[in-house]
């Protein structure tokens, strides 16, 4: 089943640029956000697998809006609510 997040081979996104010296985190935010995804994998609150299938399952329109942690924290959001991710 192919998703949004899969455009490997697809046309129009445009090339990918990488940052001269680009530095791991743009803002304080995303290093918390890498923080605490780390911190709740290791406490198994949630698998990587579980954690990458929440990113995948992200609507369309919602994936190609969010910056890169913007869907890691919409991850962590679904699988620390109640229900575990059960969308």
């Amino acid at each position: 089943m192919s998703r949004v997040n899969d455009v490997g081979g697809q046309t129009g996104f445009g090339p990918v640029v990488p940052e001269d010296d680009e530095p791991p985190f743009h803002a304080d935010w995303e290093a918390r956000v890498y923080a605490l995804n780390v911190a709740l994998v290791r406490r198994g609150a949630y698998t990587l697998d579980e954690f990458r299938d929440a990113i995948e399952r992200m609507p369309p329109q919602e994936y190609l809006a969010a910056s890169y942690y913007e869907r890691w924290l919409h991850a962590i959001d679904v699988l620390t609510a109640p229900g575990g991710g059960d969308e």
